[in-house]
């Protein structure tokens, strides 16, 4: 059971305590600031940048979806890094990679360079929304995490909302569209000190001294069939067509990349996703609930500075002003949400309430949103929205982290951050699509209706200039931009509702005041986990696994000559098990959803490592080796030598 009593700390303790946190998690905070700034901060500076360099429209294309790209298909392998190797080291590199990836985009001298330097940026920007979350589960435990989750998805709005608003400062500022890039560089190098001088984390210990494995394979075929499905959301309507060759390719490349993963991650012993992960409840209702907040999110908010200059008349500047009401809104419900959690240690209630915002600010803003309504209405829906974002998008990853092993923190927590940023990343390329869709369709008609000649002002699909059209034709640009504002509103509202369903199906498991999980044995199955054993003697440990993947809590029965049990045991979410045993032979039987296999082996005084694979239907060989690597002696032997009592006790565990 996961616990529900808060520990105990005298004032000097709880101070010193929320210092050894705020410090790293300053130094934390900084970095993944910089990092999403830099995805939406150019939004606004775009034009000027491709101007000055001479890009084609299909270029401004390529400088938004590369780096988008590279940091959606890096962010599950960052997690799964963080799981094997040194956190701290992970996230240094990760803030590095960044780092000098926007230093070479603010000294770009053509678009091939800033589309290559983009993807270098992207990279390190999925290093950062991994390992932050990876690193703050790692140092505070779910109870108080509620409260430091706030500050996280406050600082991520702030970034998201606010980033046009800054960037159409820099680019009206005698500074310069390079400074986009640049203004990040010293908060990141700042950002790297803090945590060398404050950041301690353990680095992972593997189980008997192993060494980790990469799944390279695996890797590469996830970062492959991402990229292709991407790359077709994203350029599909501008580089080619919906219904395309070229489409029907990409989506074929990338379902059959994906099922190629698929089968590799079930069968690799250390797998980038591990597909057990997807036996959770939690994990899986988790998942798909943020990759639908990640499309109403992105989706949404991310063409409202367009909404505002376009169907308003606003300037970049006033644009991001105008979008206040959805920055307080996300900022502070993440706040509230946060300390709420923290202090009750339930959070399922505050994931209903922030779906539920979110749903109906959608709805709002799909029925009031146009060229004309009034401002409060608008400022209405988008703080509805707002206070959704802030109360989901990182109270979601906590929920996960919560029913995950410390061990499997980096690999969980970044494939909810995955999906999150893929359902964003298609949810910024569709509705996109859908804007530039209704806005050529409506904008035609109008004029058609009207009887005027728009000319190559509107023509072509081209962001129009408004200060430039005739009157007329303004006003039905205009018109046009606020109708196709509310049609991705209203497109969103059905999704973000989605994943209020997902929401309200979750289980609530109390936040535990520890960093791990208890050992699996203690646990939910309600039979102890070790029955009697011997306290010292020979180590029998291995791992047991079905069709390649752990087969976590396995229940493993251990047997004498007589056939009598003395020790059983459970294996953990990697599947590992480990149990003292006397030397001599002994009967070993294994259980896991009703798939049994059974071995009768000699345990010599250095100990046995015995890994079973279990196939469908029938008992499995194994492979027995003693501690130092050498053949120990096996040989199966059949279930039914097990006696009753082990036959239903394993059936109950």
């Amino acid at each position: 059971m996961t616990s529900t009593t808060r520990p105990v700390r005298t004032p000097e303790e709880a101070a010193a305590h929320r210092r050894d946190v705020l410090l790293p998690l300053t130094g934390l905070l900084m970095a993944l600031f910089v990092g999403v700034l830099s995805s939406t901060i150019v939004s606004n500076a775009l034009p000027r940048i491709l101007g000055d360099l001479g890009g084609t429209q299909a270029e401004y294309t390529w400088v938004v979806s590369a780096s988008l790209l590279a940091m959606t298909a890096s962010t599950p392998i960052w997690g799964k890094l963080a799981d094997l190797y040194s956190k701290k080291l992970l996230v240094q590199a990760a803030i590095g990679i960044f780092l000098v990836g926007s230093l070479l985009c603010g000294l770009a001298v053509s678009t091939g360079q800033l589309i290559g330097f983009r993807v270098l940026q992207g990279l390190g920007m999925g290093g950062l929304q991994a390992l932050t979350q990876v690193v703050i589960a790692a140092i505070i435990t779910p109870r108080e995490r509620g409260r430091y989750m706030g500050y996280l998805s406050g600082i991520m709005s702030i970034a998201v909302v606010g980033g046009p608003l800054l960037g159409g400062i820099i680019v009206d500022s005698p500074l310069g569209w390079r400074w986009c890039f640049f203004v990040g560089v010293p908060l990141a190098a700042l950002s790297l000190l803090v945590l060398q001088r404050t950041l301690n984390v353990p680095t992972p210990v593997r189980a008997d001294g192993e060494r980790p494995s990469i799944d390279y394979l695996g890797a590469t075929l996830i970062a492959a069939a991402v990229s292709a499905l991407l790359l077709w959301t994203s350029l599909a309507g501008k580089q080619f067509g919906w219904a395309s060759p070229t489409s029907f390719g990409l989506i074929g490349a990338g379902l059959v990349l994906l099922v190629g993963a698929i089968v590799v991650e079930r069968r690799a012993t250390d797998p980038v996703v591990p597909p057990f992960l997807f036996r959770d409840r939690t994990v899986v209702l988790a998942t798909v609930a943020s990759l639908f907040v990640g499309v109403a999110m992105f989706g949404s908010t991310i063409f409202l500075s367009q909404y505002f200059q376009l169907a308003r008349g606003a300037s970049a500047t006033e644009a991001g002003l105008l979008t206040l009401p959805m920055i307080v809104g996300m900022f502070g419900a993440s706040n509230v949400a946060g300390q709420l959690i923290t202090r009750t240690g339930v959070w399922k209630r505050y994931l209903v309430g922030g779906a539920v915002s979110l749903t109906a600010g959608l709805a709002l803003g799909a029925a009031v949103i146009s060229s004309t309504a009034p401002y409060w209405l608008v400022a209405v829906a988008m703080a509805l929205v707002g206070i959704g974002v802030g109360t989901t998008q990182q109270n979601l990853v906590l929920a996960v982290q919560n029913t995950v092993a410390l061990r499997h923190m980096g690999a969980a927590s970044s494939t909810v951050t995955f999906f999150r940023s893929l359902g964003g990343s298609a949810g910024v390329a569709g509705l996109g699509a859908l804007l530039a869709s209704v806005v050529g369709s409506r904008t035609a008609a109008g004029l058609a209706d009207a009887g005027v000649d728009g000319g190559a002002a509107v023509g072509g699909g081209q962001v129009p200039h408004l200060a430039d059209l005739p009157e007329p034709v303004r006003s039905i640009v205009m018109e046009s931009y606020g109708h196709a504002t509310s049609m991705i509103f209203l497109v969103a509202a059905p999704l973000a509702f989605l994943a209020l369903l997902a929401i309200l199906a979750l289980r609530e498991v109390p936040l535990r005041d520890t960093l791990d999980i208890a050992e699996p044995a203690d646990s939910a199955a309600g039979a102890p986990a070790t029955t009697p054993a011997p306290p010292t003697g020979p180590v029998l440990h291995g791992f047991v696994r079905a069709d390649g993947a752990p087969a976590g809590g396995a229940v493993l029965t251990v047997l004498d000559g007589t056939g009598d049990e003395v020790g059983r045991t459970r294996a953990d979410a990697d599947g590992h098990y480990r149990i003292c045993v006397a030397t001599g032979i002994v009967s070993t039987v294994y259980r896991w959803e009703g798939r049994p296999a059974a071995r009768r082996v000699t345990v010599g005084t250095d100990g046995l490592r015995l890994d079973v694979d279990l196939p469908a239907g029938a008992p499995a060989a194994g492979t027995a080796r003693t501690t130092d690597g050498h053949p120990g002696r096996h040989e199966l032997v059949s279930v039914i030598e097990a006696p009753e009592r082990e036959r239903t006790g394993a059936d109950r565990g």
